[in-house]
């Protein structure tokens, strides 16, 4: 499918109103590291973790992302509404306003953060009962099918339109090939579904169904497992 590549950073306001910083404590994961030992050095749970991050099991991996506080911050911008927020950030204006004491949904002020106890995608991890078959590290950048000159199909014929639920990425069949089931470290559970004529070696490209959750997640260097079927 003909894509653009969104590569900004979370926090990157290049050409674009409105684009507030989503932040969280968080942790990577280092060889050796269990749940247990980072929910120690957090002096919170590992149900809150499991929570925070919804984890089904207690694994984890080298490398991998994990939030270890319970709330988000965003920092409002010009041009920023709490219907807004809330839409880009898969929320409600009712929920923003309850965690932040407001009364008056049009008050809200440009530099001022708001907490969001939830937002966005949540790490998953492989369940136990998949067995990982090959991992790679990988170069992901993210897309959207929302893009000038896109078609929103993808080389495997899923209507990302009319399927933007869905986890897709994009990548090169040589190294993976279509229609493989993959995790994505700090993305989940996916379909190697797409292709792309900058997709090239050990290169993906994450599908996210709004462009401002793909210019969240930037550019990262990320490990992925190949699943048995």
């Amino acid at each position: 499918m003909k894509k653009t590549v969104i590569a900004f950073t979370v926090a990157s306001t290049i050409g674009v109103v409105g684009v507030g910083k989503v932040s969280a404590e968080v942790h990577e994961v280092q060889n050796g590291e269990t749940l247990w030992s980072i929910s120690n050095e957090y002096n919170v749970t590992v149900d809150e973790i499991k929570e925070w991050n919804d984890l089904t099991s207690t694994t984890i991996y080298p490398n991998q992302v994990l939030r270890v506080d319970g709330d988000y911050e965003y920092t409002i911008q010009q041009g920023d509404t709490l219907t807004e927020i809330a839409k880009q950030y898969h929320l409600t204006v009712e929920q923003l306003k309850e965690w932040n004491q407001i009364e008056d949904e049009h008050l809200i002020y440009v530099g001022d953060t708001l907490v969001m106890k939830e937002v966005g995608e949540q790490n998953e991890t492989v369940e136990e009962t998949t067995k990982a078959v090959k991992s790679l590290t990988v170069t992901a950048t993210a897309y959207t099918a929302n893009c000038e000159g896109c078609s929103g199909t993808t080389a495997t014929g899923i209507n990302l339109h009319e399927n933007p639920d869905k986890k897709i990425i994009s990548v090169d069949p040589s190294v993976i090939p279509l229609g493989t089931k993959v995790y994505v470290e700090g993305y989940g559970e996916a379909v190697a579904a797409d292709t792309g004529g900058a997709i090239k070696g050990n290169k993906i490209d994450v599908f996210f169904p709004s462009e401002e959750t793909a210019k969240q997640w930037g550019v990262k260097t990320v490990k992925i497992q190949l699943l048995d079927e």
